[in-house]
């Protein structure tokens, strides 16, 4: 079915009517060149002028045609934080994709920011790739609005927060990972079983340690909130927060971890308080990354399939850059979490 309307832009909730680049430039005031500068991320033009310009741009739901849009081979990779091998999985994963579709891959990081500020915007819509992948990250509406008016396609991979309907999204079946987890140790006969969550503004977090209180609830076991430490998945917080629930009086005889690195911060307090694992204590991570195979004991965790997951969210930008039929399957994909048991794991001491 073709339609008699001009395919340079369509509008979306205001009116039928397309909106021209030039019909933008007269409502904002300015002119057209003025208005492809914005499109351009170009830096030469005043914030003011930018703002109303990107607002009438979102209003009248203008998308640059796909012919227009000149992309550089290039798939935007964005990490909140970029220092760990967590990430080295990621990119493995995105590079395996990007590699065989001829693509290169841009890393930057958000220092931290669950969402990336307008001057990455930017710098995105000027470089215009390929596509764009954020990992445990997000956008806000602006961004959204920017990087879809550019014809630019994003995934968001393990995303931090509820992403909505209308943005594609790769995850994994946390919850179900925190349950499996817990009910190992349950099955073990542990009774006392802490638990040392990720960041609490995260998703993911919030849900590995649901499935923790889920397993101990179907076990018959109370949930006692001081043995839930508040973590941020950093080697570092696993140590001091580890410390902290060995000395209690009376100390958990397991540990689920929110990831891998806080188990292994959890194993080196106790070393220094002379508790043996898994003698002493038994300890779950979550990721399954490759040190988690060669720590001495080898540490039971359940396996995220982060290079898989990388994989799937880069296959699904390109897709989605494809056309605009592929946004249909723009929806929430989980993979499967797996318990993998290796020797950080066994039955509670009878002194315990």
């Amino acid at each position: 079915m073709t339609s008699s309307q001009p395919a340079e832009t369509r509008t979306r909730g205001r009116s039928a009517r397309t909106a021209t680049l030039a019909e933008i430039a007269r409502e904002a005031g300015v002119s057209a060149p003025t208005v492809s500068k914005v499109l351009n991320g170009r830096a030469d033009v005043a914030p003011a002028t930018r703002s109303r310009v990107e607002e009438l741009l979102r209003a009248h739901g203008y998308r640059r045609r796909r012919a227009e849009a000149t992309r550089s081979p290039l798939i935007d990779l964005v990490f909140h934080e970029l220092e760990s091998a967590w990430a080295m999985e990621v990119i493995r994963g995105v590079e395996n994709v990007a590699r065989d579709a001829g693509l290169s891959v841009v890393l930057s990081e958000s220092a931290g920011r669950l969402t990336p500020g307008r001057t990455w915007a930017d710098q995105v819509a000027a470089r215009r790739p390929y596509g764009v992948i954020l990992v445990l990250s997000g956008l806000d509406e602006s961004g959204r609005a920017l990087l879809t008016s550019r014809s630019i396609p994003f995934v968001v991979m393990d995303p931090a927060g509820d992403p909505g309907t209308d943005v594609p999204s790769i995850g994994a079946t946390n919850w179900q990972g925190g349950l499996a987890a817990t009910r190992h140790l349950v099955e073990l006969g542990h009774t006392r079983i802490g638990a040392i969550s990720g960041p609490s503004q995260m998703m993911c977090s919030r849900a590995r340690i649901g499935g923790y209180r889920a397993a101990l609830e179907a076990g018959g076991l109370p949930v006692d909130p001081g043995l839930i430490m508040a973590g941020d998945f950093h080697h570092e917080t696993g140590y001091r927060q580890g410390l902290a629930l060995l000395r209690r009086p009376d100390r958990p005889t397991a540990v689920f971890t929110g990831n891998d690195l806080q188990a292994l911060g959890l194993y080196e307090a106790a070393r220094e308080l002379g508790l043996r694992i898994p003698e002493d204590l038994s300890v779950v991570g979550f990721d399954d990354l490759p040190v988690a195979r060669w720590v001495g004991p080898p540490l039971t965790t359940v396996r995220q399939p982060l290079t898989e997951m990388a994989e799937a969210a880069a296959r699904l930008v390109l897709d989605l850059g494809k056309g605009e039929d592929a946004a249909a399957s723009a929806t929430r994909v989980e993979l499967a979490t797996s318990l993998v048991v290796r020797s950080s794991t066994g039955a509670p001491s009878a002194g315990g």
